[in-house]
């Protein structure tokens, strides 16, 4: 009875995970097409992961609140410079947009009601 709850609590987190990373990745085409750096798809994917994997490390080192959350957007803004080649300014303005994206499409299932 155990294992069936604890492998159904990993699947429902593994999908949530999944979910999230598609929906960022989504977010990170759009805007980086919109800035005309078009890379291909799995290159979106591989900067949600890296920006999940940083922000995570800052949280757990750090702790949550504020110092967490500017040190890691700043790990975040370098990664984003060096996978798509751009400076701090348009790391930054990308950021920014691909912040309010998936604001927006996070969003949407709430608007939809349950599915």
């Amino acid at each position: 009875m155990l294992t069936k709850l604890i492998m159904a609590t990993l699947f429902e987190v593994l999908l949530n995970f999944l979910i999230s990373l598609i929906v960022s990745a989504a977010g990170i085409y759009l805007v980086t097409n919109f800035y005309g750096k078009k890379k291909p798809f799995a290159t979106d994917i591989t900067a949600a992961l890296i920006g999940a994997v940083i922000y995570s490390i800052s949280y757990y080192y750090i702790g949550t609140g504020f110092l967490a959350a500017l040190i890691g957007g700043i790990a975040w803004l370098i990664a984003l410079e060096k996978i798509y080649n751009i400076g701090w300014l348009k790391a930054l303005l990308i950021s920014i947009g691909i912040w309010i994206i998936v604001s927006l499409l996070s969003f949407l299932p709430t608007v939809a009601g349950p599915l």
